[in-house]
């Protein structure tokens, strides 16, 4: 078990000693079934996200760096590259299309559902070293639980300050938990934990002011090649502070202004943050604030069989924090529409879904679309802000031509501990996902299958080689290129790699 330590000694000190003292069986059996949810979930988004416009401008990147080593997989592509690339790559395309896991808080004065993305940090750092290692799904599970835990706890700890004034917690406290978990899978000392956790504390970057642009799931992509790299530099014998967290000029303070040192000391795996309070699993590729209100939206429409001829106006009222984050008002691109709660409404009442094929440039500027986030209006409301910040309470009010107002509350979406997602559930949206960038079926499950039972891989290279594509045949000097046509406008601009 993971060795205890009092409040007199270093806090990263406690922290380095969870990474290297943890071992698969100190996990409980349950908290590895909630990991294999989000682990199934963050490949599915891989897959997607390699299709987007971003993965296939990275990608060219990468191409333009002359590497040679192939060691690990970039997902859904034939493209294999070094570990810490492979990790930066699989990171982005996991955030893409902002469709992946979120951490709750527990503390009132956290802001729920914002703290951070556990798995786009932790599992793409932990499964290209795991690749490269050859190491088996019960190793990959444990490092992979590890970088999680030590990203949503540290999330948890730092000042609020710390998000509400810019910082992307997925890039900052992402970039810790990534290096925790491959430290952990490098069999780290505590002292080469702790040295890793200090490089990493400088590799921590990314602010919220780039929400609604590529450099969002750059973030995530940054986040996972630093755990990469600070695990690799500690490896060599590289230098770094031993009280990287709690140093008067270290993480928590510089970033933060300050931490709740209980939120982290005596709290590592104790309980796990996948037992408790949890993590959420996104049933719409927006931000999670949007979802309690999606929730509810898609309820009503249905209960009371809502035509979009028939809405008059949707008001929407939630705390003051929700529209702090969903700033986007009158979206013109999809990537601003993941953080509008008025397109959110909208493409429900038009469309009563709202999945990856919604979230299109095309769809977000269609005249109704645009004429019905019009008719939101989405603030704050005095109800929603009594109840706090550890609930996304949103409360909807939707005026119709007949004279009816049909109102109700959620505090929390479908995809949440409190309404969750069953395997089966997470593994129909893998399959979305699997078929939005055309991955072949049979592939797409024996993924499902194989995850359900990962402890049992004995090299992740199973898993791996079936989210890899064929490299296609070399062209002959007689073949000639394909002409291509000319850029397509709208949704099909953005998907081009599939």
């Amino acid at each position: 078990m993971p060795m205890e330590t009092t409040g007199a000694g270093s806090l990263t000190g406690y922290v380095a000693e969870f990474i290297a003292g943890t071992r698969f069986a100190d996990i409980p059996g349950s908290v590895v079934e909630l990991g294999k949810k989000s682990i199934l979930d963050g490949l599915g988004l891989a897959l997607a996200g390699a299709v987007a416009k971003s993965g296939d401008l990275l990608r060219r990147h990468l191409r333009g760096l002359g590497l040679t080593q192939r060691a690990a997989t970039v997902l859904g592509t034939a493209m294999r590259m070094p570990a810490r690339f492979a990790a930066f790559a699989n990171g982005t395309a996991v955030h893409a299309d902002d469709y992946d896991d979120t951490q709750l808080a527990v503390a009132r004065d956290r802001v729920y559902g914002l703290l951070t993305h556990p798995t786009a940090p932790a599992l793409p750092s932990a499964l290209a070293v795991a690749e490269r290692d050859r190491r088996s799904g019960r190793d990959f599970l444990t490092a992979y639980h590890v970088g999680a835990e030590v990203e949503c706890k540290i999330a948890e700890a730092i000042n609020p300050r710390h998000y509400q004034h810019g910082f992307h917690s997925t890039a900052t406290c992402g970039t810790l938990g990534a290096a925790a978990g491959v430290a952990n899978l490098l069999g780290f000392t505590p002292d080469q934990a702790r040295t890793c956790l200090g490089i990493a504390g400088s590799l921590a970057a990314g602010l919220r002011e780039n929400f609604g642009t590529m450099m969002k799931p750059f973030h995530a992509g940054r986040a996972a090649e630093g755990g990469v790299i600070a695990a690799e530099f500690a490896q060599l014998g590289f230098t770094a502070t031993p009280i990287v967290l709690e140093a008067g000029r270290g993480f928590f303070r510089a970033a933060g202004g300050g931490y709740d040192e209980a939120a982290v000391l005596g709290k590592l795996g104790k309980p796990w943050t996948f037992a408790d309070p949890g993590v959420s699993i996104k049933p719409h590729p927006s931000g999670s604030l949007t979802h309690p209100g999606m929730t509810k939206m898609l309820e009503l429409i249905r209960t009371h069989d809502i035509r979009p001829e028939q809405v008059v106006s949707v008001k929407v009222g939630t705390n003051q924090n929700m529209p702090n984050a969903l700033i986007h008002h009158r979206p013109a691109t999809e990537l601003e529409a993941k953080f509008s709660m008025e397109f959110c409404m909208a493409i429900l009442l038009l469309e009563r879904r709202g999945g990856l094929n919604e979230f299109t440039d095309e769809i977000v500027n269609r005249p109704d679309v645009q004429a019905m986030i019009a008719k939101v209006d989405f603030g704050v409301h005095p109800e929603a802000e009594a109840e706090g910040y550890a609930k996304m309470t949103t409360i909807l009010e939707i005026a119709l031509t007949d004279g009816r107002v049909i109102r109700d509350r959620a505090d929390f979406g479908k995809g949440s501990p409190a309404i969750p997602m069953s395997y089966d559930e997470v593994a129909d949206k893998f399959r979305e996902c699997a078929v939005y960038s055309r991955w072949p079926k049979s592939k797409a499950e024996e993924v499902v299958a194989l995850v359900r039972t990962l402890e049992a891989v004995r090299d992740v290279r199973e898993l791996t080689a079936l989210l890899a594509r064929a490299k296609p045949p070399a062209r002959t000097p007689r073949q000639k290129p394909v002409r291509r046509a000319g850029k397509a406008k709208g949704a099909a601009s953005r998907r081009r790699t599939r």
